[in-house]
């Protein structure tokens, strides 16, 4: 099974869309297309899972740069999901100062 990622969607495409475009190349397991957690709108990117890596491959080389609804479609193998990412954006309650001036009491 190999997972490919697809950016840079119209946020008008739909799973039906990705699957006929990847179908062509082989058996297509699975179309995810990510949604806004809060609206439930597109945010311009998938992941398709296809069933042989050689089938896979070919779709990748061949659908990267292609137009699918009038965007160029960013076509590549998904990469793991890293643990432990993200966090707080490198805030730290104990960073110091902060401008305040010294601490009276």
């Amino acid at each position: 099974m190999t997972n490919i990622f697809v950016g840079n969607l119209s946020y008008q495409t739909t799973q039906d869309d990705l699957y006929a475009a990847f179908s062509a190349y082989g058996p297509v397991e699975k179309v995810n297309v990510i949604t806004d957690r809060d609206t439930g709108q597109a945010r311009g990117f998938a992941f398709v899972e296809m069933t042989e890596a050689r089938d896979a491959q070919t779709a990748i080389s061949s659908l990267n740069g292609a137009d699918l609804n009038g965007r160029a479609m960013n076509v590549n193998e998904a990469r793991p999901k890293t643990e432990g990412g993200g966090g707080r954006g490198g805030f730290s309650r104990n960073s110091g100062g902060g401008g305040r001036g010294p601490r009276r009491y």
